[in-house]
């Protein structure tokens, strides 16, 4: 299991980039895929026409989005923690996924770099 940490600059205020990562219409405009999301913590979401799936643990609007990924028959469970802070710029996300299986690691960090990211942030130097 590994853990991967990173930052991103989104060019957008805190509140648009909660929206981004917690409403379902929203996702599917800068992924490009329906999308089950909810903004309520115990409610379970697929991203990705299901490559993606999991549970919404931890919720509060505008600073912090926990989650429980799902990876089959894990013993330790597949934490993603989402902080989001003001910053000159925008948002400064803070990415922490923890316990991501070794056969999946490189496909899940170029995932939240290239298709997760990139597009958000792509997203919104498009306005």
């Amino acid at each position: 299991m590994k853990d991967y940490k990173k930052y991103f600059i989104i060019p957008a205020p805190v509140d648009e980039v909660f929206i981004a990562l917690t409403n379902p219409f929203t996702i599917e405009l800068w992924s490009g895929y329906p999308a089950i999301m909810d903004d309520k913590p115990g409610t379970e979401f697929s991203l990705w026409d299901g490559d993606i799936t999991g549970e919404n643990i931890e919720i509060i609007p505008n600073q912090k989005i926990v989650q429980e990924w799902f990876f089959g028959e894990l013993v330790d469970k597949s934490i993603v923690t989402i902080k989001l802070f003001e910053h000159k710029k925008g948002t400064q996300v803070e990415l922490n996924h923890i316990n991501i299986p070794d056969d999946d690691f490189e496909n899940i960090t170029d995932g939240w770099n290239e298709y997760y990211f990139k597009p958000i942030i792509s997203f919104f130097e498009e306005e």
